[in-house]
């Protein structure tokens, strides 16, 4: 059915029905056949991502590779099942295609920054300054990657945080790697007070590091050392520095923290950790008469 303005009864309430019948009629298929190519269209694009996620398994895939452009995918074959939706409800597709790239023109310099983070994510997947399960540190936040996607890149902290930084902030700052390298040096600070032997402090140390398994026993390339590092107000500052295994890090540097502490306690008061200490001294006049005398002693103990 349909219907013409010129003929429309504006003063007859059934004419009203009739165009909205009409627009129902006409309208209502093609919302269904969009729903339903909306529907299938998600699941046919799942079916062709998750594909593509299982054959880059079995082709043991570069996983920064795989999930960079395993999520570009995602973003495409959404847009064209949206642009194909559209397209049936009541939008040619060559026109919604237009007005889409005048709406990106004219958003352009509101969307430079998420264009920049897109730009950075490809640096990032060309350059490889860091990629999948690598332990970094990113504009202070420390953790493990476990994604970088086409805008951004998450890693999860020790507490099982989950940071997420833009592609860009992530390639524009500084980036420590500590997966570089299969191995990482400990670096522990240990106060000891003056009066005690620093070459027995030494020796301790130094058999602590040795006897704990997950240390690199290797003096040519990974020595064990313990040094001097500084004199402080009221302690000696030694440094030990030992290696292990990436893996191994944080739980070598927690049970050395421990032993060390247990190995001290058992040195019969040959090594101390220091106590910060301040010593207070009190001046007071002898001949001060009775009653300001006792006015300071209510106050304080000078007994």
């Amino acid at each position: 059915m349909q219907f013409s303005l010129q003929d429309f009864d504006y003063t007859n309430i059934e004419s009203y029905y009739d165009i909205l019948f009409a627009f129902g009629v006409s309208f209502i298929p093609k919302f269904i056949w969009a729903l339903l190519v909306l529907f299938i269209g998600f699941k046919i694009a799942n079916i062709i991502w998750n594909a593509l996620e299982r054959y880059f398994d079995k082709a043991d895939f570069d996983a920064t590779v795989k999930r960079f452009v395993v999520n570009i995918l995602k973003v495409a074959l959404k847009i064209l099942v949206i642009v194909a939706t559209v397209g049936i409800l009541w939008v040619q597709t060559t026109s919604f295609v237009a007005l889409f790239a005048a709406a990106g023109f004219a958003l352009g310099g509101a969307l430079s920054g998420t264009l920049g983070h897109f730009a950075s994510g490809i640096v990032i997947l060309a350059f490889r300054p860091f990629k999948i399960w690598d332990i970094v540190e990113i504009n202070g936040d420390t953790g493990t990657v476990i994604d970088i996607t086409i805008f951004s890149t998450k890693i999860q902290t020790v507490d099982t945080k989950i940071v997420i930084i833009p592609n860009s902030d992530a390639i524009g700052g500084s980036i420590i790697n500590y997966s570089m390298k299969s191995e990482r040096q400990i670096d522990l600070e240990i106060w000891i007070s003056y009066s005690d032997d620093i070459d027995f402090a030494r020796e301790v140390l130094t058999k602590i590091a040795q006897e704990n398994e997950k240390t690199i026993v290797d003096d040519d390339e990974h020595p064990i050392r313990v040094i001097v590092k500084s004199l402080w107000d009221n302690a000696v500052i030694l440094w030990l520095r030992t290696w292990t295994t990436m893996d191994n890090y944080w739980g070598l540097r927690f049970e050395l923290i421990e032993t060390i502490k247990k190995e001290f306690d058992k040195t019969d008061g040959k090594l101390n950790f220091p106590f910060p200490q301040r010593d207070v001294h009190h001046y007071y006049e002898t001949n001060v008469p009775v009653e300001k005398k006792e006015e300071m002693k209510k106050s304080v103990d000078i007994d």
